[in-house]
């Protein structure tokens, strides 16, 4: 990989929201111009769900062709279809059901009340990225991924110290005694991760400014999972002043 991680800072979480809104939309119109469709990774989190409340209320959001989006998840709890604690229910009422978007376009995780196990879930979720991978390959090319972080450093549902963090022979795993709730989880995995064009990460708050300090400095991503995420082409942390606390002067950039 030879992309360098930037790091841009914004005023506060809604500076931050907005400005990540904006710079996606501007991205899928561009590349909409050029391909058929593009695929998107989602995250859920308060900042993930607030950057996607906000392209819902942008006034450009229709500028984008809804119908050639297509979307996953980077992770989700394991938990009913329809809880207010999934990811996808969070999206939805964020953003998904107010665009028009294909219903066959949205790769939806299993839910606890459709399937009993929770291993047969993370099988499922991975055919149904292979069955859209271009050839000989296990997942779609996705052209930008969303990806909150945890104040331990966490990225999608890849806890520090944790064995999926290593995972290397699948692309969607169980997650099982997930230190925060609930206990059980879908992810994908890092190498799945950082097949993405682009990783976009979003973090607020001075909780998270450890977390960002560490991976910049080249931590251990057993310890600080975030240091091991870096897309194909880009990675950018879109932060706000409060998580940029610990960020090297150099590494800040002045724009996209």
């Amino acid at each position: 990989m030879t992309n360098a991680r930037r790091v841009l800072v914004h005023a506060d979480r809604d500076a931050l929201a907005g400005a990540l809104a904006a710079r996606f939309i501007t991205k899928v119109v561009d590349l909409l111009d050029q391909q058929d469709e593009v695929n998107v990774v989602l995250t859920g989190g308060t900042v993930g769900i607030g950057v996607l409340r906000s392209i819902n209320e942008s006034p450009a959001r229709d500028s984008i062709d809804w119908s050639r989006m297509v979307l996953w998840w980077g992770d989700e709890r394991w938990l009913p279809r329809g809880d207010a604690e999934r990811n996808d229910t969070q999206a939805r009422d964020a953003l998904l059901d107010h665009v028009a978007l294909q219903p066959a376009n949205i790769h939806w995780c299993p839910a606890s009340d459709e399937l009993d196990d929770i291993d047969a879930a993370a099988a499922l979720y991975g055919e149904q990225l292979a069955t859209a991978a271009p050839d000989e390959a296990t997942v779609p090319r996705f052209d930008i991924t969303f990806l909150g972080v945890g104040p331990d450093g966490h990225v999608a549902s890849l806890f520090p110290e944790s064995a999926g963090i290593l995972v290397q022979d699948a692309t969607v795993i169980a997650v099982r005694n997930s230190p925060k709730p609930p206990p059980e989880r879908l992810s994908l995995t890092l190498p799945v991760i950082n097949s993405s064009d682009r990783i976009w990460l979003a973090l607020s708050g001075t909780d998270k400014a450890s977390a960002l300090g560490l991976a910049l400095a080249g931590a251990s991503m057993i310890e600080v999972p975030v240091a091991g995420v870096e897309g194909r082409l880009r990675t950018v942390f879109f932060v706000d002043r409060d998580a940029a606390a610990e960020v090297p002067e150099e590494l800040i950039a002045t724009e996209y």
